[in-house]
């Protein structure tokens, strides 16, 4: 859990720059890819997760502007990704200004449940986590290659001579 907010914002950080990495891999026609017939496309997915995050924080008394448009998936892979990037710089921006260390041990309900703002922060990060997860997958669909995340992905761990990539 997080005792510093600058503990938070190193983590956020390096969690939004993998998250950025695995968004500037879309393409505009990967955004179509869909879970299953009927179901959230990859585009509506990568938008959900670059707009809940000023929806989230502002949820918990956080002052920061919402994305114009939230309601409208745009056509570009690369108005996302540089969406993405805005809206994470000025979440750890809203969260270094306004939150102190002390912040974090305050309690307030989140989802039904007493909730630390430190274990807000840390639902923050797994949200992101979850979705980045779930674009991961549908990225392969689409016939494209993931970024590797927490570890390559199986061409890049043939490109290193590792015959049987582990699972």
């Amino acid at each position: 859990m997080y005792v510093t907010v600058s503990d938070f914002i190193k983590e956020w950080n390096r969690e939004a720059f993998l998250t950025q990495n695995v968004l500037d891999g879309l393409t505009d026609a990967s955004l179509k890819q869909q879970v299953y017939p009927g179901g959230r496309t990859l585009g509506r997915i990568a938008w959900h997760l670059t707009t809940c995050i000023p929806e989230y924080l502002a949820e918990f008394g956080l002052k920061i502007d919402p994305v114009e448009n939230a309601d409208q998936v745009p056509p570009s892979a690369k108005e996302i990704a540089e969406t993405f990037k805005n809206v994470s710089a000025n979440a750890a921006k809203a969260i270094s200004q306004q939150w102190n260390d002390e912040t974090l041990k305050e309690v307030q309900t989140a989802f039904g449940r007493e909730e630390t703002n430190a274990q807000i922060l840390m639902g923050l990060i797994k949200h992101t986590i979850h979705h980045r997860g779930q674009l991961t997958v549908l990225i392969r669909q689409a016939g494209l290659k993931p970024f590797g995340v927490y570890g390559p992905p199986k061409e890049d761990w043939i490109r290193l001579g590792v015959e049987n990539p582990p699972l």
